[in-house]
């Protein structure tokens, strides 16, 4: 181990000191931020689109606090009894990858709105996920292993990630804006409530994927590596994306949403944005409980087996005085 500061009476440099407490402490918070996030998305468990997408993202700060946790036990054992455990340093290294990977992997997802304005991500972009998730993987792999030249190529990754993020962000936006504009010319005020929420969300996470990606930037080009900082570093790297990714997932935090916040969808053809027509039906009590026993959901297309998206509707189911 190369140390350029004082270094105490077992040969390990003063300079590591302070990480033992400062890793067992975030490890506690992120843990007790797992455990919160777990109890509430079993909570609103009876919410199944939204519920999805929070039972991915809750995995991501598990992963987090088995890196903290982790990332404690190596530096306790090796400053405190001068015993530090190489396969204990493989899997903080593992884990520091993983929890980014997941992270982005999130993002992504989130990006191309899965369980917020659409059911299911296509098959192209599961490819294009997989593909981008595999090169960001083994990029920071090469990267954490100070392997030469891969600190460009991670530069590169992260370009090519935020792009796409920011694309698909953009490109929901402006379907739900047109949706809300369709809203708004037929005076479906039914639906009014529920689009918008989903716009604000959107709006929201554009605005956190922009500090995620100035943050990641700096600390990519961050020319200051002595150990005299690391702890510093280490301290406002680790808060950074504590806060950004609890405000991530608390955006989309299981909740009782709008009425109706069942996806709308939207199709391109030839470049214009194509919202079927909407229909509200009103029927009495026995009528309606009848009716939520069939296959179809409030705000979902019913399609018929060689019908096409055109001849789709968008039903919406209102009881009287509700």
């Amino acid at each position: 181990m190369e140390t350029s500061g004082a270094a105490d009476r077992d040969g390990v440099d003063t300079s590591y000191k302070p990480l033992p407490p400062l890793y067992f402490a975030f490890a506690i918070i992120w843990i007790l931020s797992a455990v919160s996030w777990t109890l509430n998305t079993h909570k609103y468990r009876h919410f199944q689109q939204p519920n999805k997408l929070q039972w991915m993202l809750a995995s991501v700060p598990w992963i987090k606090s088995l890196q903290l946790s982790l990332s404690f036990l190596f530096w306790y054992s090796c400053y405190y009894s001068n015993v530090c455990s190489i396969w204990m340093s493989f899997g903080v290294y593992i884990m520091g990858i993983l929890f980014q990977t997941s992270a982005f992997g999130s993002f992504f997802l989130i990006s191309h709105g899965y369980c917020i304005t659409c059911h299911r991500i296509t098959l192209t972009e599961r490819r294009s996920m997989a593909t981008m998730g595999c090169a960001f993987y083994f990029t920071l792999v090469g990267y954490k292993a100070s392997i030469p030249y891969f600190s460009v190529l991670l530069l590169l990754n992260y370009l090519v990630v935020f792009y796409v993020i920011f694309d698909h962000v953009s490109r929901n936006l402006i379907v739900l804006r047109d949706q809300l504009s369709f809203i708004e010319d037929e005076d479906v005020q039914a639906m009014h409530d529920a689009v918008y929420t989903k716009y604000i969300m959107f709006k929201k996470f554009q605005g956190a994927m922009h500090i995620v990606a100035v943050s990641e930037l700096a600390i990519l080009i961050s020319l200051d590596n002595s150990l005299e900082t690391f702890w510093m570093r280490l301290v406002v790297r680790e808060w950074a994306q504590f806060f950004i990714f609890m405000y991530i997932g608390w955006i989309f935090r299981c909740q009782d949403f709008a009425p109706r916040f069942s996806v709308m969808p939207t199709w391109s053809s030839k470049g214009e944005t194509i919202v079927p027509p909407i229909y509200s039906i009103e029927m009495d009590a026995a009528t309606f409980k009848g009716f939520t026993s069939h296959e179809w959901h409030i705000g979902v297309p019913t399609l018929l087996n060689k019908g096409s998206v055109k001849d789709s509707v968008v039903v919406v189911i209102r009881q009287p005085h509700a």
